[in-house]
């Protein structure tokens, strides 16, 4: 499995994920930057993603939902906030109403991601911070730290895919 680590820190309201992949960074890069890689793998395998807007630039929007085994749909929504291609990103990521609204029922979580080249191969850094405990303890009881674990694992298909 690619996920080697998943902490949660409850003091500095973080979550971090640390992969690594049988790739480099140039390639690892392109399953953030590619819409189509992207919904392959954002989203555990039971709540596929699909990305209808992807706009991979700093301030850019990008605008996805999952649909659940049941049909359920939850909607979300990106703010780029730095991109340095091909080894660091960080975004601002919500949950979108019906309309496609942002809610403020829950602030944004903040996700930085890291991607370093090892002697074979790339590790990719995940830490997403919450804005207070509330927040965190939801989105962890919603299984997110499972989740995302689920998600990363579905990268080594991709990869061997490019």
């Amino acid at each position: 499995m690619t996920v080697i680590s998943a902490q949660k820190d409850d003091q500095a309201l973080t979550i971090t994920f640390v992969a690594e992949f049988d790739a480099g960074v140039e390639r690892v890069w392109q399953v953030w930057e590619d819409a189509r890689r992207l919904e392959r793998w954002w989203g555990p395998p039971m709540w596929p993603a699909t990305f209808t807007e992807h706009d991979f630039t700093v301030g850019g929007r990008s605008r996805y939902y999952m649909t659940g085994p049941d049909g359920q749909v939850t909607r979300g929504w990106w703010t780029m906030t730095a991109i340095e291609a091909p080894d660091r990103l960080e975004f601002d990521d919500g949950f979108d109403g019906e309309e496609g609204d942002p809610l403020v029922a829950l602030d944004p979580a903040h996700m930085a991601v890291t991607i370093e080249a090892l002697e074979a191969g790339a590790r990719m850094t995940l830490v997403t911070s919450y804005t207070n405990s509330e927040q965190f303890e939801q989105l962890v009881a919603m299984g997110v730290t499972e989740g995302m674990s689920m998600a990363l694992g579905q990268i080594d298909g991709i990869l061997a895919d490019c």
